[in-house]
């Protein structure tokens, strides 16, 4: 470690070029590592061989940048002090969408990082990202300049576009859960929007995020029977990719506010998620307020 502490940007730029070249080496780990662990991640689900594999690079990693004082991941309890206090916190969830693996489906890699200790607002993030692990693997990066979209290979990012907003004529929606389990203001408002968006849905949600950077629309994972507290994490999911959102000119909410004004209680707090363009969010947020 330095004596001297790099600035907040030096930060970033080391982080997100951390989570680039590790991105690759994740995707490559893939392969052989399907298979379940006698383990269970702090929010009850069985881990994969791959949750711990990812989990165990990134933490490595991201812990030893010069400046990172904090590393969170959805797959531990605790978190990693690994620098000087005054530095930034990262939040990881290292392996979004990884019961995929079984249907060889798209996931994906979600990065928060924070100005403050854990759990924080959303409104502390002074950059997200999430990696794609697609056909292509693309990285989507936001700060408080705006966002940009790299493709990933050989440990480099190549630059496709700088300046990523949401298309102003939505084209796609998405809603986790079962359809028996939710709320009935959902019910009713998935019936009106699905004459005006088409069916976008791919079980992880870096995949229907990015259908929604891509082409507009919403992605929604709401309060369920089994889970009235949502299910996605809001220091690892909501508030990463609410932050994206919302800098490429789009929305996000828990149903009443903004992903990023919600007050975190505990580091594995669940939340509702919803984002994509304004209109759409703004209706359903009326829809659940009636």
């Amino acid at each position: 470690m330095s004596t001297t502490l790099p600035s907040e940007p030096e930060i970033i730029e080391a982080v997100m070029n951390t989570v680039a070249y590790t991105a690759t080496e994740v995707r490559q780990g893939l392969i052989g590592r399907r298979g379940t662990v006698d383990a269970e991640n702090p929010s009850g689900e069985t881990q994969l061989e791959a949750d711990v594999w990812a989990d165990r690079l990134l933490r490595e990693r991201l812990s030893n940048v010069d400046g990172v004082a904090e590393y969170a991941s959805e797959e531990s309890d605790r978190i990693l002090e690994c620098g000087d206090s005054a530095g930034l916190s990262v939040a990881t969830d290292p392996l979004d969408g990884s019961s995929n693996l079984q249907s060889n489906n798209t996931m994906g890699t979600i990065v928060g990082v924070y100005d403050e200790p854990l759990p924080a607002r959303g409104t502390r993030l002074v950059a997200a990202a999430y990696v794609l692990y697609g056909p292509i693997v693309t990285m989507m990066i936001a700060t408080d300049e705006g966002v940009s979209e790299y493709e990933l290979g050989g440990g480099e990012r190549s630059l496709i576009e700088d300046d990523v907003t949401l298309p102003d004529e939505p084209v796609v929606y998405g809603v986790g859960g079962r359809a028996q389990h939710w709320p009935a203001a959902i019910v009713d408002y998935v019936r009106e929007i699905e004459t005006e968006l088409k069916l976008r849905y791919g079980g992880a949600m870096i995949g229907d995020v990015n259908q929604v950077m891509t082409y507009g629309g919403l992605f929604a994972y709401p309060t369920l029977e089994p889970h009235p507290e949502g299910k996605l994490r809001l220091q690892f999911e909501g508030n990463p990719i609410g932050y994206i959102l919302e800098q490429a000119g789009g929305a996000s909410s828990n149903g009443h506010r903004s992903l990023l004004e919600v007050e975190p209680t505990e580091l594995h707090q669940r939340t509702p998620v919803y984002i994509g363009n304004e209109e759409y969010i703004e209706r359903l947020e009326a829809a659940l307020a009636d």
